[in-house]
C-alpha cells in the first residue's frame, strides 16, 4: 500500500495533476467518478492567497467527495509561502503540494514554479520551512531540471526528502522543454531506485492511455502515475488504466450519449461553482477535447464557444447529440 505520510492512497495510485484553469472542482468531480485516487487543486499563488485575492481564495474550495485532495501552492518568497501554507492548511486538505514544476513564463519570470530549479539551495530551504509550517503531509511536484545542463533531480529529490516531504511527483521534462519532445522517465527511475529514497515517487508525462501507463509502471518502477493532459476530455481514463493494469482488459470509452451527459454535467457544475458568465467562459476550452475526432464537428464547436447563455449552450449540445446520434 502506497502512503503519503499516514495517508493510504492505493496499491498503485493514479493521481490527477494540478492544472491551471483545468483541475477545478467540476473537473475533479468527473475525474473522481472516473477513478482518480488522489487529486490536486489548480495551483494557488501564495501572494494572492495572503492578500485574500478572490480567485486565489476560491481555489481553496475542496469537498468531502474529493478526498484525498491536495492543495498546491506556488511562489518565490519563503515567508509568503509559509503564510500561504498556514492558510491552505486551515481548510483541512489531506496534502499540501508545492509547485516547483510550472514552466509558463508568467510564473517563472517571478521566480515561481520551475524557476526555483535554478536555485536548489533556496528550493531546499523553502521546502523545509513549509514542512515546519503545517502538520499536513507536504509533497512536491517538479521537473528534471531547468535545462539539459541542470538535471539534478536525483540529488534534489533526496535533499527534499531529507527536509521532510512525504512524496514527490516528477514530470519527465526540463523547464526549457516546456511540453515538447518525449518525456524522459529514465531519470525518474533513477530517483526511485536511489537506495536512500524512502518516500513514494510518482512519474508524470506522456501517459495518455492504458498501454502507456502499463509500460511506465513496469519499466520505470514508479510507485504511481500522475496524469495531466491525458485526462483532459477523458476524465474516465483512470478507470480504464486500472482495469488494464489489473486484468489486462480494455474498457471501452463511454458511448457518445454518455459523453454528452458528461459534458452537460461538467457545464452545469462549472456554472454552479463559478457563476454563469465565468462558468460558460471557462468551459469553452473543454469542448474541443470532448468532441475530438468527431467528423465535421468544427462548425458546431465554433457555435458553442460563441454562446453566452447556459440554456442556449444546453440546447446546442442536445442538437449535437441528435445530429451524431442519427448518424
Amino acid at each position: 500500500m502506497v502512503k503519503i505520510g499516514d495517508l493510504e492512497i492505493g496499491e498503485f495510485p493514479l493521481l490527477l495533476a494540478p492544472m491551471e484553469d483545468v483541475s477545478d472542482p467540476p473537473f475533479r468531480k468527473l475525474c473522481k467518478k472516473g477513478g482518480a485516487d488522489v487529486m490536486y487543486t489548480e495551483f494557488i499563488s501564495s501572494e494572492g492567497l495572503i492578500r485574500n485575492a478572490y480567485k486565489s481564495v476560491q481555489k481553496l474550495d475542496i469537498f468531502e467527495f474529493e478526498r484525498p485532495i491536495g492543495i498546491q501552492i506556488f511562489g518565490n518568497n519563503i515567508e509568503s509561502m509559509k503564510e500561504a501554507t498556514e492558510i491552505a492548511s486551515s481548510v483541512n486538505p489531506d496534502i499540501i503540494d508545492i509547485n516547483y514544476g510550472c514552466p509558463v513564463k508568467k510564473v517563472t519570470c517571478k521566480g515561481g514554479g520551475a524557476a526555483i530549479l535554478q536555485d536548489i539551495p533556496k528550493m531546499v530551504k523553502m521546502t523545509a520551512e513549509i514542512v515546519k509550517s503545517t502538520n499536513i503531509p507536504v509533497t512536491v511536484k517538479t521537473r528534471l531540471g531547468w535545462d539539459e545542463k541542470t538535471k539534478y533531480i536525483v540529488e534534489v529529490s533526496e535533499r527534499l526528502q531529507d527536509v521532510g516531504i512525504k512524496a514527490i511527483s516528477i514530470h519527465g521534462r526540463t523547464r526549457k522543454q516546456m511540453y515538447k519532445g518525449e518525456a524522459n522517465w529514465e531519470l525518474i527511475r533513477k530517483v526511485k531506485e536511489n537506495q536512500r529514497m524512502k518516500i513514494p515517487v510518482f512519474g508524470n508525462g506522456d501517459v495518455s492511455c492504458p498501454l502507456s501507463a502499463k509500460e511506465k509502471k513496469e519499466k520505470y518502477n514508479v510507485d504511481g502515475i500522475m496524469i495531466g493532459r491525458g485526462a483532459i476530455g477523458k476524465p474516465w481514463i483512470f478507470n480504464k488504466i486500472k482495469e488494464y493494469l489489473k486484468n489486462g482488459k480494455t474498457i471501452n470509452d463511454p458511448c457518445f450519449n454518455e459523453k454528452i451527459n458528461i459534458v452537460l454535467n461538467h457545464l452545469k457544475w462549472s456554472v454552479q461553482w463559478k457563476g454563469e458568465k465565468l462558468g460558460i467562459l471557462e468551459m469553452r476550452r473543454h469542448y474541443g477535447n470532448y468532441f475530438r475526432n468527431l467528423p465535421k464537428i468544427k462548425e458546431h464547436r465554433s457555435e458553442l464557444v460563441q454562446l453566452n447563455s447556459y440554456n442556449e449552450i444546453v440546447d446546442k449540445i442536445e442538437e449535437i447529440k441528435s445530429c451524431y446520434h442519427l448518424n
